[in-house]
């Protein structure tokens, strides 16, 4: 009698299964060990900036640097989950850089101090904002704040079209070469992927009829509409006098 048994389709079904299965579990595994290796490269250069700033603070180093080494430290705690101990650093980083009128700097700071987390990193994100859009800085940095608005509103937010309107705008008013061709790719995506979730546009001419019923059109209606999406996210919580920034321009 033939005891053997024909594995048929099943079996070989079964066969691919365990290979996935196998290839899954081996992904997880490296995807741990690739987070382990980051956080210890994290945590391993968080202690040189520690060093530095200790050897610093020892030698009477100037202000300017040890702001930076402070931001440094502060960014590097937010990618460690270590907001709450990155929040005095940075918001010591953002005093120093609005005091010495450096306004990409301090706009910088805010973004680290979005992202870290905390009861007031919303309020940061919108002095962030004001930074940026009223001071001459990088407009990749302006952008980067900008889209938080879109990330953290829901898809029906006219804030949303706000942000991501003012961010094209900027990119083609801001930026020059390839930097403003990378910007402008990037914005439009963003203002089209925002009007695709907030009225479902998936057209050239829907896009058109949506930015005209939002008065997405004139920079004149919509940065004023940006300063009312700032106004809400910073409420009462402001942390420098603005008239008094503003009159430091070199165009205030």
């Amino acid at each position: 009698m033939d005891l053997s048994v024909n594995p048929g389709p099943g079996h070989a079904f079964m066969k691919q299964f365990e290979l996935l299965a196998t290839r899954l579990s081996d992904q997880a595994a490296d995807s741990i060990v690739n987070q382990g290796l980051e956080a210890a490269a994290l945590e391993s250069h968080l202690q040189v900036l520690t060093e530095q700033m200790t050897h610093l603070e020892r030698t009477g180093a100037p202000l300017d640097r040890l702001a930076d080494l402070h931001l440094q430290m502060a960014r590097t705690l937010v990618n460690l989950d270590r907001g709450e101990d990155a929040w005095p650093l940075g918001r010591a980083a953002l005093d120093h850089f609005i005091a010495g009128d450096q306004f990409e700097l301090a706009a910088d700071a805010c973004d680290v101090l979005f992202q870290a987390n905390q009861p007031d990193s919303i309020a940061a994100l919108g002095q962030g904002i004001w930074l940026a859009v009223t001071c001459p800085i990088d407009p990749e940095l302006t952008i980067e704040l900008l889209s938080h608005v879109i990330d953290e509103t829901p898809d029906d937010s006219d804030g949303a079209a706000v942000a991501a309107t003012t961010a094209l705008f900027l990119a083609d008013v801001r930026a020059q070469g390839r930097q403003r061709e990378d910007l402008m790719f990037f914005s439009t995506q963003l203002l089209g992927n925002v009007a695709r979730r907030h009225s479902g546009v998936d057209s050239r001419e829907q896009l058109d009829q949506w930015m005209e019923k939002l008065e997405l059109k004139e920079p004149e209606k919509f940065l004023v509409r940006l300063r009312n999406v700032v106004d809400v996210l910073v409420q009462d919580a402001w942390w420098f006098d603005r008239e008094a920034l503003q009159e430091r321009l070199p165009f205030g």
